[in-house]
């Protein structure tokens, strides 16, 4: 199929895209690497007479750190994000998730942000992004306001953005490491096929002690509900432990309880929540061992 008929603006700054979005209310769009609106409108599910350009805007790129935050542009390209070293290093879990999105071809030009807006409750990076409790950025052409990522993911296809608001930056929770502690992380789905949306998925971030004692953790599951969820008190469990196989199936069992999946050709509600909890039991056996395993 093809899109329905749309004009196109191209924003040569920030505030000319703020203005474009504010003239034109809801029926305009903001687009950047075009990975998931495209095809969305090819498929008539989305229809937006007006398509404001925000892809080059350097105002949207890059990075930051402050304040125990590091800050992504949302328009930085997932593919930057993937290979930066310096990131592997801060958003290890952000990183190790990017390798299930799609192919490179599709994060080669996917962004950071659109993912997010898209708010696919299969997709990978919004589920990073409600365990580890990121917080958006959204500007508007007169003002500016942070919304935490559990209530800017309200359902499928659907956030807090409101018309005319652009969602400019992600800000990330820096976890400080101590001497002698390390970040585990884990990621994990399954799929039909490579590259396609997740039938459930887990994420785990762990920070361990010397002595493989559990000090921090961060829990989630994806593709079991109308939105990613994460588990704060079930991850509170494992702090002051060692991640056995105890342990670790009883918190698999116990977040997958709380999950409603739905059923489709593809996988029934119930083996969709015995997939996620396999994939979670998993996820913090392999990131809490005491010698990391191969990933």
């Amino acid at each position: 199929m093809k899109s329905a008929p749309f004009d196109y603006v191209r924003a040569d700054s920030l505030e000319h895209a703020l203005h474009e979005l504010a003239r034109h209310g809801g029926d305009a769009k903001p687009i950047a690497g075009g990975q998931s609106l495209v095809p969305m409108m090819a498929m008539r599910l989305a229809r937006p007479a007006v398509l404001v350009d925000i892809y080059r805007l350097p105002e949207l790129k890059g990075r930051s750190a402050e304040d125990g935050w590091l800050t992504l542009g949302a328009a930085t390209r997932q593919r930057e994000v993937e290979v930066d070293s310096g990131l592997q290093g801060e958003l290890p879990l952000l990183c190790q998730a990017l390798r299930w999105v799609g192919h490179q071809q599709t994060r080669n030009r996917g962004t950071i942000g659109g993912s997010l807006v898209h708010a696919d409750p299969a997709a990978e990076l919004p589920l990073v992004a409600m365990v580890l409790q990121a917080r958006m950025q959204l500007r508007s052409a007169g003002a500016t306001r942070n919304v935490d990522a559990a209530d800017f993911l309200l359902g499928p296809m659907y956030t807090a953005t409101a018309d005319e608001e652009c969602l400019v930056a992600i800000d990330w929770p820096r976890w400080p490491v101590g001497r002698g502690e390390s970040l585990r992380v884990r990621f994990d789905e399954t799929s039909i096929r490579h590259g396609d949306f997740a039938l459930a998925s887990a994420a785990v971030q762990l920070l361990l002690d010397e002595g493989g004692v559990c000090r921090r953790a961060a829990i989630g599951l994806g593709g079991v509900d109308s939105t990613p969820l994460a588990f704060a008190d079930l991850a509170a469990q494992l702090v002051g432990r060692r991640i056995d196989a105890e342990i670790a199936g009883n918190v698999a069992q116990a977040a997958a309880a709380r999950t409603q999946p739905g059923s489709d050709m593809h996988a029934s509600a119930q083996y969709r929540r015995s997939l996620g909890a396999a994939l979670l039991e998993r996820a913090l056996l392999h990131a809490g061992a005491t010698r990391p395993t191969a990933s």
